[in-house]
């Protein structure tokens, strides 16, 4: 995580509200001096929270100047009327930033099924829109955590279209992560004049290869939001599509999401370790990711690396539980570099000791060779330990 994110036409605040029980930060504003573009993801659960729901029909504009985050509730399963308290958030906080309503995006995390605090929430607003500075991102970044254990924020500089851009962003999430889409909470923000098209372009891929890829328990939450917004600030040459401009934007952009992805990881609820799962030499592309997320959200898998017990035969056994295509007697797979098995058999005794020695490491990878075609996948997840089930077992205790 780098220190020192400034970004002028960006300003931030994050407040106790009262919304959570323990008095922590549990409110956040995030606010474009000028209109910005914005391009945004969302869940794929059928089931959706009140936020998200309202952000989809405000995104058909393209157009946003403030974002209100609240954590502790997520405001779904909450009705007709949840949607009516999101839209109220959104309503009150305009009025104060003297914005369209239109214009500010609302989202929400924690318990499921409560009705939102909104006199509580209503009742700070005032003290959230009169603290924003450019200079509070941190305290933004810690309003919009949950069962998180470090704020997560990154960001990045480069000179695009002839003039000096920054590009960066805050995300949350910690468990309940395999979004297919994105991750719990993430908001990007840039400087950058980029065309409305290859904005979203940009986003849409920029998700694909980093929020997509990244599994805590294999749950899927109700409000996963991604946004990323644009104001145009930095005065640089308009980014276009098909450009050399764009490609160092999306390149950037990419660093930036692939960077709060990780972090989402090894902030996993109780782990330990931070673990990518190499599927290569497969023969299409949705066979490599389908087998590496079937043994990423392997309980069995999960509990035999935070035993450091490098039991192969489980990812082999998950491996080809997946539905994909695959040859058992063609298999290898490696710890690290670590040749474990060959040919889908045991490389013996010595390398399963020297296997379970990798394990011990805080970080490492698992290449599963399938020895088939072309194609890959990676997916970075973590173990599963004690220490999640204690955290999800009284989440709302």
């Amino acid at each position: 995580m780098k220190k020192g994110f400034h970004l002028p036409s960006f300003k931030f605040s994050g407040i106790p509200a009262g919304i959570k029980k323990d008095g922590k930060k549990d409110l956040a504003l995030i606010y474009s001096t000028v209109l910005a573009q914005v391009a945004g993801a969302f869940t794929t659960n059928r089931v959706k929270g009140a936020s998200v729901l309202l952000d989809q029909k405000r995104l058909r504009r393209n157009r946003c100047q403030a974002i209100i985050i609240n954590s502790g509730n997520a405001n779904a399963g909450t009705g007709k009327q949840g949607i009516k308290d999101a839209a109220r958030m959104a309503r009150e906080i305009a009025s104060l930033l003297q914005i369209d309503e239109r214009l500010v995006m609302v989202a929400s995390t924690g318990v499921i099924g409560r009705p939102l605090p909104l006199n509580r929430i209503i009742k700070a607003l005032p003290r959230l829109a009169g603290s924003l500075s450019p200079d509070t991102i941190r305290q933004a970044a810690e309003a919009i955590m949950t069962t998180d254990t470090f704020s997560k924020i990154c960001y990045r500089k480069s000179r695009i279209g002839g003039e000096e851009i920054t590009l960066g962003g805050i995300a949350k999430g910690a468990g309940m992560i395999q979004p297919r889409m994105a991750t719990m909470l993430a908001f990007l923000l840039t400087d950058a004049a980029i065309e409305g098209r290859s904005l979203k372009s940009a986003f849409r891929d920029g998700v694909e290869s980093t929020f997509n890829r990244i599994t805590v328990d294999g749950d899927m939450s109700t409000n996963d939001t991604g946004l990323l917004l644009a104001n145009g600030a930095a005065g640089n040459r308009m980014i276009a599509p098909g450009t050399r401009d764009l490609k160092r934007f999306q390149a950037l952009l990419k660093e930036v999401m692939a960077e709060l992805a990780e972090a989402i990881i090894r902030d996993g609820e109780g782990s330990t370790k931070f673990v990518q799962i190499l599927v290569k030499q497969a023969r299409s592309q949705a066979d490599a990711r389908a087998i590496a997320f079937k043994v990423a959200n392997s309980p069995l898998v999960k509990t035999a690396l935070f035993g450091e017990d490098p039991n192969w035969g489980r990812i082999l056994a998950a491996a080809g539980s997946a539905g994909a295509s695959l040859n058992p007697e063609k298999i290898d797979i490696y710890f690290d570099n670590l040749p474990l098995v060959r040919r889908g058999t045991s490389s013996g005794e010595e390398m399963e000791k020297k296997a379970a020695r990798v394990l011990k490491n805080k970080q490492l990878q698992i290449t599963i060779d399938l020895n088939l075609g072309k194609a890959e996948a990676k997916v970075s997840t973590c173990d599963l330990t004690p220490d999640y089930i204690k955290i999800n077992a009284a989440y709302r205790t």
